[in-house]
């Protein structure tokens, strides 16, 4: 099953958007073995790790399976490469993974003044959740409306661990004005970007199906797609809650969003099943491609056809595993370095691990994964955001003794 290679070609920039599973008759499993093609979108020079796309293979090979479309910021990930869209007649619960409506929401927001250091301070504990009993005259709640998702309280307005963030930014280049206006937005405004997921409620589910079935398809599409879809909604309404408690922290009115787009879900197309893992729809929407904590973020107008899946890349895509991004990061870096970028924004995060494992140098180079998606006519850069203040985990604090074993452990390994 060789995998094809790519060159630029023109797409067509009006698909047909896709809605969610219910809204269709699901497809009849008739599982297939060996047709699937694979395709990366990516140049020779992208850095894309040969396990991945051993993944992408593996999966190709799965029953049912039909394409498999690899995203340039492609990287391995626990059973399924990440940064795939991954077309099946079948349902495979384990190919989007457990962190289902994971995506990427942007939200404008209005400031007088926009000074790093003091807002830094002023953003609420995100890692504190807000129980709708106790915190019911949080100002947060008015941007709910109807019932939560699923009941799931667990986790409300908090944004979660690994590669997820609330990022106050600056937008910087606009590339494409009139587009930008149509956002409502223009160079120097500020927005508010929130990557998170459904904070359990997918693990949950992902969990019930792999006691009883493995990394088998589901037996019944329409009882997990009913799961997944409240897990989508409860994703979405969960970014739009922890922005709120940001902007009410720091004095401004919430906004509904610009942007907001899940990169872990299954929806149906053309009569198929089309998994994505770290894949943002692209089918004539517009995405927030997320950079580093220290690079630029860019927002931009998707236009992918069918052979990449209606999909195009979510990030920059990891570089490193963690665990070498913990053991290389710790020779190169002092915590100071991290919590100050080379942007001139802060990071707000106390777990000193994390803020290792998250380094800039962990993941590829954006603007790499950007050009990758203009070359192959999947996306047009709108704008690019820049972080001014970036939260990962509340400060914690550190001691000065474990700041000199940091700078100690550095230096004897130059």
């Amino acid at each position: 099953m060789p995998t094809r290679a790519v060159t630029p070609s023109a797409h067509a920039r009006s698909a047909k958007r896709a809605s969610l599973s219910q809204q269709y008759s699901l497809p009849e499993s008739t599982p297939a073995r060996g047709s699937a093609t694979v395709t990366v979108f990516a140049s020779p020079t992208s850095w894309i790790e040969s396990d991945a796309l051993a993944q992408c293979h593996q999966v190709a090979a799965l029953d049912g399976m039909i394409h498999v479309a690899g995203m340039p910021d492609l990287h391995p990930g626990k059973g399924a490469p990440v940064g795939a869209a991954m077309a099946s007649s079948v349902l495979y619960p384990f190919l989007v993974g457990s962190d289902i409506g994971c995506g990427i929401a942007v939200f404008p927001i209005a400031l007088r003044r926009a000074v790093p250091e003091k807002l830094a301070a002023r953003f609420p504990d995100l890692d504190r959740a807000l129980d709708p009993e106790q915190d019911a005259d949080d100002p947060a709640w008015a941007v709910v409306e109807g019932d939560i998702p699923a009941g799931h309280t667990e986790g409300l307005g908090t944004v979660g661990r690994g590669n997820h963030f609330v990022e106050l930014a600056r937008i910087e280049t606009v590339f494409e004005p009139d587009h930008a206006s149509r956002l409502g937005i223009a160079a120097d405004d500020l927005v508010l970007v929130v990557h998170s997921g459904s904070r359990g409620l997918g693990e949950r589910i992902l969990r019930g199906h792999t006691a009883v079935h493995g990394a088998g398809p589901t037996p019944d599409p329409g009882s997990y797609l009913a799961m997944h879809d409240d897990a989508v909604r409860w994703g979405s309404l969960n970014r739009r809650l922890m922005a709120a408690r940001v902007a009410h922290a720091l004095g401004a009115e919430p906004t509904e969003p610009i942007v907001d787009l899940c990169h872990n879900l299954v929806e149906i197309r053309d009569g198929h099943y089309l998994h994505r893992k770290g894949a943002a729809p692209g089918d004539g929407r517009d995405v927030l491609i997320a950079g580093t904590r220290g690079t630029p973020s860019y927002l931009v107008a998707a236009h992918a056809g069918p052979d990449a899946g209606h999909s195009v890349a979510h990030g920059a895509g990891r570089k490193m595993s963690r665990a070498d991004a913990l053991r290389r990061g710790r020779a190169k870096h002092t915590v100071e370095e991290l919590r100050r970028t080379p942007v001139g924004s802060l990071v707000v995060c106390g777990d000193r691990q994390l803020l290792f494992e998250e380094a800039p140098t962990a993941y590829k180079r954006i603007e790499q994964v950007i050009a990758d998606l203009v070359d192959h006519d999947l996306a047009t850069p709108v704008a690019t955001t820049v972080p001014l203040v970036t939260y990962k985990t509340p400060t914690l604090g550190s001691t000065p003794q474990q700041d000199r074993r940091d700078n100690r452990r550095r230096q004897g390994r130059r």
